[in-house]
């Protein structure tokens, strides 16, 4: 995972710098070395294997370390195991007074994600998750097929916990200006079939799983934009996962995705959404599973 997004930002051209670090320090030399020696086809980066203390000067540490998710595993099945990585390679990483920006990676994302802003005590803003910003990518993508739509012209998010409990935003996915709905039916396309989209969405990275055995490719390309919309201070909305502190939906003191806004200096407070009853109850519902996780990890 940790080379397949350092490979996506080189060749990206957004950083100048690049380091790998592994406690397998042979394999993030041949990665580094693997990737380096495309110089003459990128724009110039300076990339190597380094210590977990060469990181402590870059602007964005983005921590893909741990287990990967296996077939017949859920994301919460690697809490343990990746919680103990995460606690052991943070007090590496970290000064208490840096300034980076610490983007988490690893699975389950949105309880790794609170882990990651006890362990640090950096400011909520300065900690978050790729939360579900692939799976809001993936619900485009199925709009999009269905639709005949460019996928960047469709605005669908899915919020909440990145996994079996994600909430997919339907009261709001919108196209050209118009509800979904009121779009299918100008154009005189028929209505989305709701309930298979779901499951091709929350299913995705299970469906991969089964035949690759991992996913690489998409999570790889959404967090070069999430580190894109933070070099370029962009002002972007992304649905990443951060601290929800201020009871919105019902929900508080734990991580979860909501759209944000996220630039130079992290990620601002959620916006709240104009949410039907139901998703609202479903999200409050995705809070409670995450809370649930965060009991079984000592902080």
């Amino acid at each position: 995972m940790g080379a397949s997004v350092a490979y996506a930002l080189a060749i990206s051209g957004l950083a100048t710098e690049l380091v790998l670090a592994d406690v397998n320090a042979a394999k993030a030399e041949g990665e580094a070395m693997d990737l380096a020696h495309a110089a003459a086809f990128i724009k110039p980066v300076r990339i190597y294997a380094g210590s977990f203390e060469d990181c402590r000067d870059t602007g964005i540490v983005v921590f893909c370390a741990g287990a990967s998710q296996k077939p017949g595993e859920n994301r919460m099945d690697l809490l343990q195991k990746n919680f103990a990585v995460l606690k052991e390679s943070l007090p590496k990483l970290f000064r208490k007074s840096d300034e980076q920006i610490l983007l988490i990676v690893s699975n389950p994302v949105d309880v790794l994600t609170y882990a990651a802003l006890k362990l640090t005590g950096l400011p909520p803003e300065r900690v978050f998750g790729t939360g579900t910003v692939l799976d809001s990518s993936r619900f485009r993508h199925s709009l999009s097929s269905h639709c005949g739509v460019a996928p960047r012209n469709i605005h669908a998010y899915v919020v909440g916990e990145h996994g079996d409990s994600e909430v997919l935003l339907w009261s709001l996915a919108s196209i050209a200006g118009m509800r979904l709905d009121k779009y299918c039916e100008l154009a005189g396309i028929p209505p989305v079939n709701k309930w298979e989209v779901d499951g091709q969405v929350r299913n995705a990275g299970y469906e991969i799983i089964s035949r690759k055995g991992a996913t690489y490719y998409a999570i790889s390309l959404a967090v070069k934009r999430i580190c894109e919309s933070i070099i370029r201070d962009e002002n972007t909305i992304h649905t990443v996962s951060g601290l929800i502190d201020g009871g919105i939906y019902g929900i508080s003191d734990c991580c979860l995705s909501l759209p944000a806004v996220v630039n130079s200096r992290g990620r601002s407070r959620p916006l709240k959404l104009p949410l039907t009853d139901g998703e609202e109850e479903s999200l409050r519902r995705s809070g409670e599973v995450i809370k649930a996780a965060l009991k079984q990890v000592k902080l």
